[in-house]
């Protein structure tokens, strides 16, 4: 990763190019919907210390994705809260179905 991005718009496309394998970005959805699942969890049932297991679960799952699938280094290494906002936008995209179009737009080959 020798480029700098200098703002969101420029890095978007990076993040999705670095999860261009549909198994790298199962992982991923899998990690972020238990990070949603415990953090609503911990909310309804008021037992914070629960907001502990959310980067676990997180990370586990993504890093698993980076270095078993993808083999690539996790782009939160260089770029944390923008790696952090990009995998729940990918996320998001991927539940309401608009992912692909994005994937496409940043040169990732099929879906």
């Amino acid at each position: 990763m020798s480029a700098r991005y200098a703002t969101f718009a420029e890095f978007w496309p990076f993040y999705l190019r670095e999860h261009s394998r549909p198994r790298t970005r199962a992982l991923h959805y899998v990690g972020t919907s238990l990070v949603v699942a415990i953090a609503i969890f911990a909310i309804v049932t008021g037992r914070w210390w629960w907001l502990v297991g959310m980067p676990v679960a997180g990370y586990f799952f993504a890093w698993l994705a980076h270095f078993t699938v993808e083999k690539n280094r996790p782009a939160t290494f260089t770029y944390p809260l923008w790696s952090l906002a990009a995998d729940f936008r990918m996320w998001w995209l991927w539940l309401t179905g608009r992912l692909g179009p994005e994937l496409e737009r940043a040169g990732v080959k099929g879906e």
